[in-house]
């Protein structure tokens, strides 16, 4: 009885409330730290991960470099072709030979490395300097590499200490290079790349928004051009954010080279993770913020609301039928539940008021489809004597004959089929009996077409007399002495989100609708019936409209070779008839 008694406790507002905002405190602080844990893993392996993928790329840029190094002093401590320029005039065939051979040699060489590497050659006693390979570089740096080469030879011992055999970076026409000279006697061979293009492959790599990567000489001097990773423009000297500096550690990779007299930096911005971070808790801060609002109101209205409802469901408890409280599970608010049993009364009698209306509703709609269906009998009837009609005053006995033979089996389909759904094969039939009728009507000015692209022994089930309504109005509007029509009836059964329609397909090569006619029917607009026309059309719309409960769309438009098209598309109803559905 005891555990009862707890567990049916009723509570007020207040109470939930400040259970609220204790939950959403706590979430809080998990979520904040849960948030700071989880940014500072990831931190962790993208750094682990650039700095791996650094020490691979200046792995082999040492390895090129020692390669490149190697292959120069050879060249000049061994290279027949460089010790007959040395040896013979500039204008001698034995200095232009060995120049093209050694060209060859360096062009090969180039090939392995990339346009971006340029070689030179510079001979004090012949006091030449040429490229032995083709250069990338402008022509104005061209030039004044050759004076600073030439600048550093004359300068002596100490500056070639500093600078010969040991790769470094140099400023030439505002940019800067990595230059490489290698020493013998008195030949030099120079290497020089751009310094951007050193590190083209490292700026691929994601470092974050505002991330970057340049190369620094020994001095602190930054030697490529200030890129950010989003390829926007930094300054001279450009500095990791100061952006949360709880982030900032471990967000810088600094990468050495062997035999050089600069390193590579690499500046990680994470303010991705930052504003997730901040995201995270704004959206946590402005829930608290909503919990709180959200319970000031609950305050204010359980004294200016929920006070005059209880009192009023007070007065509305004596107000049932049987004069004493409905028994329901308790909803732990005091507040609401005696105005919770009430209105559970209420909407007792409100279902049984709307049993009364829903079947009122049904009766009257069955009343307006049975008008319908016996307003488009007698109309085609109308029509079918017009036509017995016609033809007698051509005296065309024969034919009156056939179409009064066709006409009585097409009255008795009518006359037997009074349910709102008949079989879709013996609607097709129906159709071909009233396309055979207009045909003996109009010989050699009507032909039509059939395809059946169902199966019709599936029990395909239709309202009756849908199909022959819109073939009807082709065939008034189409047919005419002039011209042979053609009426085309397609049929398809096709699956929409799991479900089979059926599409039909009704179109002919008359003049088509006219354009007024068509703006109406595409905007669901009622037709004009004061001249008895059009009757049968917005009839068959009425019908599928109410009989399909909207399910059925029918679409109208004119064919871009000339003639009127109608599209129905219906559920796939197969079995015994569909009653109608309100």
């Amino acid at each position: 009885m005891a555990n009862d008694a707890a567990k049916n406790k009723q509570y007020p507002i207040r109470h939930y409330v400040n259970f609220m905002f204790l939950i959403s405190f706590i979430v809080l602080i998990l979520d904040f730290a849960i948030s700071l844990a989880a940014i500072s893993i990831v931190k962790q392996q993208s750094t682990r991960y650039l700095q791996d993928t650094a020490d691979l790329y200046i792995n082999r840029i040492n390895h090129d470099f020692a390669y490149i190094n190697h292959y120069t002093g050879w060249t000049l401590a061994n290279d027949e072709n460089l010790k007959a320029m040395n040896e013979n005039p500039m204008n001698s065939a034995e200095f232009f030979e060995g120049n093209e051979n050694l060209h060859k040699r360096f062009n090969e060489l180039q090939k392995n490395y990339g346009q971006e590497y340029n070689f030179f050659v510079y001979l004090k006693k012949q006091d030449f300097f040429l490229n032995c390979a083709p250069i990338s570089i402008p022509y104005s740096d061209y030039l004044e590499l050759k004076e600073q080469v030439i600048a550093n030879v004359e300068a002596g011992r100490d500056v070639y200490e500093k600078i010969y055999s040991k790769w470094m970076p140099v400023e030439i026409g505002g940019r800067y290079y990595i230059t490489n000279i290698v020493p013998y006697h008195d030949s030099y061979m120079i290497s020089l790349v751009s310094a951007d293009h050193l590190i083209r492959p490292l700026r691929e790599l994601n470092l974050g928004e505002n991330g970057f990567v340049s190369l620094v000489d020994d001095r602190g001097q930054v030697v490529t051009s200030p890129i950010s990773n989003n390829g926007e423009q930094l300054g001279e000297n450009p500095q990791p954010s100061s952006f949360l500096k709880l982030f900032k550690g471990g967000t810088t990779v600094n990468g050495e080279f062997t035999n050089a007299s600069f390193y590579v930096k690499l500046v990680i911005q994470f303010g991705t993770f930052e504003k997730i971070m901040i995201a995270q808790l704004l959206i946590l801060l402005l829930a608290v913020i909503i919990t709180c609002s959200l319970g000031f109101i609950l305050l204010y209205f359980r004294n200016k609301v929920l006070r005059p409802i209880k009192s009023f469901s007070y007065n509305l408890a004596f107000w049932t039928e049987e004069g004493e409280l409905l028994e329901f599970e308790s909803s732990k608010i005091i507040e609401l539940e005696r105005a919770n049993k009430q209105f559970m009364n209420l909407v007792d009698q409100i279902k049984r008021f709307k049993i009364d209306l829903y079947e009122r509703e049904l009766e009257k709609q069955r009343i307006q489809l049975d008008y319908m269906k016996l307003q488009i009998n007698p109309h085609f009837f109308l029509n079918c004597l017009t036509n017995i009609y016609s033809m007698a005053q051509m005296q065309l006995y024969r034919e009156i004959e056939q179409m009064a033979l066709s006409t009585s089996r097409y009255f008795r389909y009518i006359f037997q089929n009074d349910g709102d759904f008949v079989k879709l094969s013996d609607e097709i039939e129906h159709v071909r009996i009233y396309l055979d009728i207009q045909k003996h009507r109009y010989p050699n000015a009507l032909a039509y077409r059939i395809d059946e692209g169902v199966n019709l022994a599936a029990g395909f089930r239709i309202p009756p007399l849908v199909l022959q309504t819109f073939v009807e109005n082709a065939v008034k509007y189409a047919v005419s002495r002039v011209s042979q029509v053609n009426i085309e009836l397609t049929l398809q059964l096709q699956q929409e989100d799991g479900e089979g329609r059926l599409t039909i397909r009704i179109a002919d090569t008359g003049p088509g609708f006219p354009p007024e006619i068509l703006e109406d029917l595409r905007n669901g607009r009622p037709l004009d019936q004061s001249a008895g026309n059009h009757i049968g059309i917005m009839n068959t719309l009425q019908r599928l409209a109410s009989l399909y409960s909207g399910q059925a769309a029918v679409s109208f438009s004119n064919r871009e070779d000339g003639g009127a098209c109608v599209m129905i598309s219906l559920p796939a109803v197969a079995g015994a008839n569909r009653s109608v559905a309100v």
